[in-house]
């Protein structure tokens, strides 16, 4: 009986032990899940709402002044112009409500109304016409929007909010260059806009507004009066942009965790930042690289010819052996990244559509080389193409040369001299020339294919087609009409695209969010960008 009492005793003893346990767990696992939650509340109040970007060689934070294009990067998140660019490239209305055109040379703007500066202020047509007006004058004539404004005659204030802008000439697509910055004519008054202490901190419109500039740093802080503030559900509060006295030193203050996002065009940059630690975007520059072929004069008149040329051209080599990979390998001169631009990526490298296109064409191949008769004269296939004695360039020559030599097509290569260089794109005399151009922010095209091109091309439907753009506003229609002179530009083939520069966007790894970053815009995605 003693036993049997002990045994339930020491029974009820370990219940008790055990129930005393299961609740000190369970107790714990409240305190850590309380625990939990709280520093998940923490983590989502402070998330990412400070980001650090830089300047180096930095002179001034007005945009108007600036030559620096690190300044005119991250005056993006400050300054607003009257028409901004999508990152698909389409116009978009910003403090310029709407816009239309009266003739080729004049356009109406409508401003939106009741937008303030951060100092509460209103902003005027006064400020478009100042901002305009100090563009246009001398002392900015090195400034990065200077080109802006150099086909801009005239701007007249209609009244509050309409102005009228005149152009000397013709401008296609003008609307486009209506994205510079503007800035407060009553905040600069009377002082000399281009030495004075206001240019420290000049007052936006913008999302962001300069709260602190102590001479080696901007500190960037959300405008109150912003217009569109009503929509802005962006993460970032506080930005902070850094001054460094060099590149070198930018590169070294991001290696060492300081800054979250930087932009180059240097190739080299993991000399710099080393190869681990950040994430790279690669986009697409604006310098088109490309092979002009002469339509006009000798034997390239034959279209055949000139699609044998650009099926015997590996694009692919070219950029990975000449360029060592800082071009994207490119086709027409818009960016791939226009909602005007359909896929028009093809691999046209293709030899035995080369000896196709040349049999089409009369020539046959013969003693290693292609041969044609004409007036009873038998000609050997040979080109010259002419090059600007630029090393890069050169080496692109060279490998065309090298590379059509080895299918039988025999290429001299002329290293002109800038001098000589010039004199060949005035005369012409030439059956190839290499060439590269810097695209502008419009898709106007005029550059490549009007009077007096690269290519003596000349095609009335592709002349009449770039008129007619002049006029045309809806989207779906300008993107037909690109899109059939894309179908003519890849039939008649006056140029040979080669590749398009690159930009690197370099981010610290803590930085967060979708970076969909453009050329003239590195802040595209910008609302939904937060720090670990």
């Amino acid at each position: 009986m003693k036993n049997n009492i002990l045994g339930y005793l020491f029974f009820i003893f370990i219940v008790i032990i055990m129930g005393f346990a299961i609740y000190k767990v369970n107790s714990n696992k409240k305190v850590e899940d309380g625990n939990t939650n709280t520093v998940t509340s923490i983590s989502t109040a402070e998330k990412g709402k400070e980001i650090t970007l830089a300047i180096s060689e930095f002179d001034t934070i007005n945009p108007i002044i600036t030559k620096n294009k690190n300044v005119q990067d991250v005056t993006k998140l400050i300054y607003e112009p009257l028409i901004n660019i999508t990152s698909d490239g389409k116009t978009e209305a910003c403090l310029a409500k709407e816009w239309e055109t009266t003739d080729n040379l004049t356009y109406i703007v409508k401003l939106r109304t009741g937008v303030k500066w951060s100092d509460g202020t209103y902003f005027s047509s006064n400020d478009v016409k100042f901002t305009i007006d100090k563009l246009k004058s001398k002392e900015a004539k090195n400034a990065v929007y200077a080109e802006n404004v150099r086909h801009l005659k005239e701007v007249d204030i209609i009244d509050n909010t309409t102005l009228r802008i005149i152009l000397s000439e013709k401008i296609p697509f003008y609307e486009y260059y209506l994205t510079f910055p503007i800035l407060s004519s009553n905040y600069y008054g009377e002082d000399d806009f281009w030495d004075t202490n206001k240019n420290n901190a000049p007052i936006t419109t913008g999302r962001f507004q300069i709260s602190e500039n102590p001479g080696n740093k901007l500190i960037l802080t959300k405008n109150s009066n912003w217009w569109n503030k009503e929509k802005d559900d962006s993460v970032i509060e506080k930005v902070t942009i850094n001054f460094y006295s060099s590149v070198a030193e930018m590169y070294n203050a991001f290696k060492l965790g300081g800054i979250d996002l930087i932009s180059t065009k240097n190739e080299n940059y993991k000399q710099y930042i080393g190869k681990i630690g950040y994430n790279v975007n690669e986009i697409e520059g604006r310098d088109f690289a490309f092979l002009a072929l002469n339509t006009e004069k000798g034997l390239l008149v034959d279209p055949n010819l000139r699609k044998a040329i650009r099926s015997a051209i590996n694009k692919d080599e070219i950029v990975a052996n000449v360029y060592k990979g800082s071009y994207f390998k490119a086709n027409f001169p818009l960016n791939t990244t226009s909602y005007l631009v359909e896929d028009n990526n093809e691999v046209y490298f293709d030899l035995s559509k080369m000896e196709e296109y040349l049999k089409n064409a009369g020539w046959s191949f013969r003693r290693s080389g292609w041969q044609k008769t004409i007036n009873y004269k038998t000609n050997k296939l040979e080109l010259v193409l002419v090059v600007r004695n630029n090393s890069n360039r050169v080496k692109v020559a060279d490998y065309i040369s090298k590379t059509l030599g080895e299918h039988g097509i025999a290429v001299g290569v002329i290293r002109a001299s800038d001098e000589q260089y010039n004199e060949f794109l005035q005369n012409k005399n030439y059956d190839m020339i290499l060439a590269e151009m810097t695209n502008s922010i419009s898709p106007d095209l005029t550059s490549y294919f009007g009077n007096g091109n690269l290519a003596n091309f000349n095609n009335d439907e592709f002349k009449q087609i770039l008129q007619d753009l002049n006029n045309i506003t809806n989207e779906d229609e300008l993107k037909s009409k690109y899109k059939r002179l894309y179908e003519i530009y890849d039939n008649e083939v006056p140029f040979i695209g080669i590749g398009r520069n690159k930009i690197y966007v370099i981010t610290s790894t803590y930085l967060n969010g979708e970076i969909n970053s453009k050329w003239y815009n590195l802040f595209f995605g910008f609302k939904d960008w937060y720090k670990n």
